[in-house]
């Protein structure tokens, strides 16, 4: 948990960005690494929903992708709660992971990564409009639990935006009407984090400023072997025990990288 209540708002005075204090949507996506880049990422899910159960968080998987053995090629969730983006926003970038693989009969070494992307969820549905139009909707059967209608009907909802290309999906939810309608709102959140970025790098260029794309750096290590520790590469801040970071309590990386923050990225 944060450490007190002063040292929170201490925290969220630094959250004054025009979306900090909104709930997020946090895509989760398998790297290089084959089976055990699908259960890095598995595992960084549950690293997400663990924090967010800490924090007191409504989270929610809305989508998963399974992978083809083992873990997940890719997944979806909504994080409710105050300043939620404003908090998972620090852990935008790649993840990486050293340990055995437990996949590998030879008991060698691998090195896996993820990527992590938290997108702030839309509030006002004018905020973003999207016409029907640049709509492409496909449904399908869904391939995860639920109900007993969930696995026989086409539930399960695909959009396309035809303009951007992006691609979101929603199949955990009971109705195919539910799910449309959950996919929508995941739509709109990445078109908004899409703006959010080409209006930093506006910002940027204007300030004379050559910044990388990082969006898709990495920002943590996590290794479990030959050695044990959690190394931020942002803020330097290290931790020794991986298991308790694992399972949610990352905080200390949060509260860093919120440190480490231009007043101009919170603006």
């Amino acid at each position: 948990m944060l450490r007190d209540e002063v040292e929170k708002a201490s925290l969220e005075a630094q959250l004054s960005g025009p979306y900090d204090e909104r709930d997020a949507v946090l895509a989760i996506s398998a790297g290089v690494g084959g089976t055990d880049a699908a259960d890095w990422a598995q595992m960084l899910v549950r690293m997400y929903l663990r924090w967010a159960e800490r924090h007191g968080y409504k989270a929610e998987v809305v989508e998963t992708t399974p992978g083809d053995e083992a873990g997940i090629r890719s997944a979806t969730l909504t994080v409710d709660g105050p300043y939620a983006y404003g908090y998972l926003r620090t852990e935008r970038g790649t993840h990486r992971l050293v340990r055995i693989s437990p996949f590998d009969a030879q008991r060698r070494r691998q090195t896996s990564f993820a990527l992590v992307d938290p997108t702030p969820q839309i509030e006002d549905e004018g905020e973003i409009e999207v016409r029907p139009e640049d709509l492409k909707i496909d449904t399908y059967r869904s391939t995860g639990a639920g109900g007993q209608n969930v696995n026989k009907t086409e539930t399960a909802v695909r959009i396309t935006h035809l303009p951007s290309g992006m691609v979101v999906s929603c199949q955990n939810e009971r109705s195919q009407l539910q799910n449309r309608e959950t996919a929508l709102k995941i739509l709109k959140a990445r078109l908004l984090e899409q703006r959010v970025r080409e209006q930093e790098a506006e910002q940027a260029l204007e300030r004379g400023e050559m910044r990388a794309a990082d969006w898709g750096s990495q920002i943590r290590s996590y290794v479990l072997h030959p050695y044990t520790v959690v190394k931020d590469h942002r803020t330097g801040v290290e931790v020794g025990d991986p298991t308790r970071v694992l399972d949610g309590d990352i905080d200390a990386f949060i509260e860093a990288a919120l440190s480490h923050r231009k007043p101009e990225e919170a603006d």
